[in-house]
């Protein structure tokens, strides 16, 4: 399993680390070159969408499909959190024809609903816990 940590390296920055070498920059939003936590969530999203909706694109688009998922929300800041979070996955499906699009947004959305666990995630909520640990006099 991949283990996943976040270091302090400045004020109001982080680094987000992968045991595989991924790296991503965290931080609020008066930060140059950072993601927002709020950022990289929906980040996450889209990136699920992608990943999940990308074997069934391939085989009706081919491989060389070009795709932007765009995400968006406000955050309510008197809950702290997201209460809506939209999505918009952009393609260019021109060549096909009105069944053969509607028969791929049913699976492209079947697939997305099914496989993506972040998107699944956030409509059914999680639990989250969360301790503080001494770590001195290691």
């Amino acid at each position: 399993m991949t283990e996943l940590w976040v270091e302090r390296t400045g004020v109001r920055r982080y680094t987000g680390r992968s045991s595989r070498g991924a790296e991503v920059f965290i931080g609020s939003e008066d930060v140059e070159g950072v993601f927002t936590p709020g950022e990289l969530l929906k980040i996450a999203l889209a990136g699920c969408s992608g990943l999940s909706s990308d074997q069934p694109l391939r085989r009706r688009l081919g491989d060389d499909y070009e795709a932007t998922i765009r995400v968006s929300g406000q955050a309510d800041r008197e809950q702290e959190r997201y209460p809506l979070l939209e999505e918009s996955l952009e393609l260019d499906l021109s060549g096909l024809s009105a069944d053969d699009l509607t028969r791929l947004l049913t699976v492209v959305e079947r697939a997305v609903d099914q496989v993506c666990t972040v998107g699944r995630t956030l409509k059914t909520g999680t639990k989250v816990n969360f301790e503080v640990k001494d770590v001195g006099g290691k």
